[in-house]
């Protein structure tokens, strides 16, 4: 059986293991035993504090294999971004103009440095195990935070962004980077980025340029990637679109990943789910399918695929056996979606 938790500091091995094994464009799970210890800690405080409302809180979450105890994927929810360091991007422009002269009518596209985002909630750090990739295990890491936030709605913004991967070639390289950013920092694409995916990205608004790009002034190859999803990352970016993620018209400083964002209320997972009481624990049988569903405790939060049989509206009967596991007992309350 597989559960999303909270991360432990007992992950931390198997979490430099994870990250060292991703590709070395997933900036945001770095190969870095320091940082992945200040991100768990970090986490932890977050699920035992009390908020009001969004900050900097960041939910750190993984796929734990039950049978084994192997964490297999990672995943994680930033309450509030831009709130202490500002959260860059590229927004598009779009310029038309005219000449009655020459009658001719011409549109330019612009890049412009902006912030737009502080404070929005961002979800990111999505990896899974190759070896796990099957049986719904990316839907059930990439929705379960989105079930967590729709039990504690309170804790977040109601703007939810993500902020792709952008195109590179087999080399690793960003033609966007080579015509742009390479020309104002003196550091490679990977390590820029590097730094920028840790949160130290205050060198982008002391180097970037301060007036608006011209689209049309970059070689082809750099305009061609602009909003373009790199080739690991589009299965991300269809599960994002399948909860109402779309293209916000900002890009990536860097790579020109595009940034994706909804509404809190509008996430389909968290639209469609409902809460439900437990009403008994039953042996799996024929009239019972598979549901994502969770826990609503902020502390000890789990999620699933849980088989049940919906009594009513806001009753569910669970198979006992995944219920136990997950430490569910009838009379519990558990927040499930039914698509």
């Amino acid at each position: 059986m597989m559960r999303v938790r909270p991360a432990i500091m007992a992950d931390l091995d198997r979490l430099v293991d994870l990250a060292s094994s991703a590709s070395k464009g997933l900036t945001t799970l770095p190969a870095n035993r320091d940082i992945l210890e200040a991100r768990i800690a970090d986490s932890i405080i977050a699920f035992e504090s009390d908020v009001e409302g969004p900050g900097g809180e960041s939910y750190f979450m993984v796929l734990e294999d039950t049978e084994n105890g192997k964490v297999a994927g990672t995943c994680a929810i930033y309450a509030g971004v831009g709130l202490s360091k500002a959260f860059y991007n590229y927004k598009i422009l779009k310029i038309t103009q005219y000449s009655h002269e020459l009658n001719v009518t011409s549109t330019s596209h612009l890049l412009n440095l902006a912030n737009d985002y502080q404070g929005a909630t961002e979800v990111g750090t999505l990896y899974l195990d190759p070896e796990y990739r099957k049986d719904g295990n990316g839907q059930l890491l990439a929705r379960s935070r989105y079930l967590l936030m729709g039990c504690f709605a309170t804790r977040f913004s109601e703007i939810v962004m993500a902020e792709m991967r952008g195109w590179q070639d087999k080399d690793g390289k960003s033609p966007l980077w080579e015509a742009l950013g390479s020309h104002f920092f003196q550091l490679p694409f990977p390590e820029a980025d590097y730094i920028s995916g840790i949160g130290n990205n205050q060198f982008i608004a002391d180097l970037m340029p301060k007036f608006p790009i011209y689209v049309e002034l970059l070689p082809k190859a750099a305009q061609e990637v602009i909003g373009k999803t790199h080739d690991e990352t589009r299965p991300a970016l269809n599960l994002l679109k399948k909860e109402g993620f779309r293209f916000s018209n900002a890009v990536d400083v860097f790579d020109g990943g595009p940034c994706v964002d909804v509404r809190l209320e509008d996430i389909r997972t968290i639209r469609h789910s409902r809460l439900a009481t437990v009403r008994k624990l039953v042996d799996r049988n024929k009239s019972m399918s598979r549901h994502l569903a969770c826990t609503i405790a902020l502390k000890g939060f789990q999620s699933s695929w849980l088989h049940m049989l919906p009594i009513n509206r806001d009753s569910v009967d669970l198979d006992i056996a995944e219920a136990e596991r997950l430490g569910i007992k009838a009379g519990d309350q558990i927040r499930y979606v039914t698509d």
